[in-house]
């Protein structure tokens, strides 16, 4: 059986040119991102980064310093992007019925996300951002010991040397987790 696999927060509060949340390299990741869903679509989810309805503890802060983010779910900024949407309607889910896994903390990691990667204990993840919600999901799923493994050119940072910091954190996570391309992440498929 071929590994799980966790899209990022692919949205276009992180994509939007105009967006404050802009991630710098978004449009180059969705290409690969694209090949991984569509090559793990049964065994695959898109996440969702979005606000929460009332924020508490530190997350009061947190949006006090970003308060255009406190929009409902369904507000367009956190739709998954044009190029991907097609794609996210067909993947698996954590349902096995396709769509999204919504959460209001940076990690996605969670019941949702282990039921998906179930026996296998293996999930691919890719998205945005390299360091901060893939960091945060690649983390606790290593801690509930599943192997993660990160596609590099599938994902991208605040900046180059962001990126390149987080990954180097999750390669300190070795075996548990492992940084690889998007070439060895569809072998992963291949090889099923």
């Amino acid at each position: 059986m071929s590994p799980a696999l966790a899209v990022i927060d692919m949205q276009r509060v992180f994509g939007d040119a105009d967006s404050p949340w802009r991630t710098p390299r978004f449009d180059e990741v969705v290409a690969p991102v694209r090949a991984l869903a569509e090559a793990y679509a049964q065994r695959a989810v898109f996440t969702r980064f979005i606000a929460p309805a009332r924020p508490t503890g530190a997350w009061q802060a947190y949006y006090a310093d970003w308060p255009f983010a406190l929009q409902p779910a369904n507000a367009p900024a956190w739709d998954v992007v044009g190029e991907l949407a097609d794609v996210a309607a067909r993947v698996a889910g954590t349902d096995g019925h396709g769509g999204t896994l919504d959460a209001t903390t940076f990690g996605k990691w969670g019941r949702q996300l282990a039921d998906l990667v179930g026996d296998d204990n293996r999930l691919v993840v890719c998205g945005v951002s390299t360091d901060c919600c893939v960091l945060s999901t690649v983390l606790a799923a290593v801690d509930a010991g599943v192997q993660v493994l990160v596609a590099s050119d599938a994902c991208a940072g605040l900046d180059d040397a962001s990126h390149a910091k987080a990954l180097d954190v999750i390669a300190l996570y070795a075996p548990l987790a492992t940084v690889v391309t998007t070439e060895q992440a569809l072998a992963l498929v291949a090889a099923g």
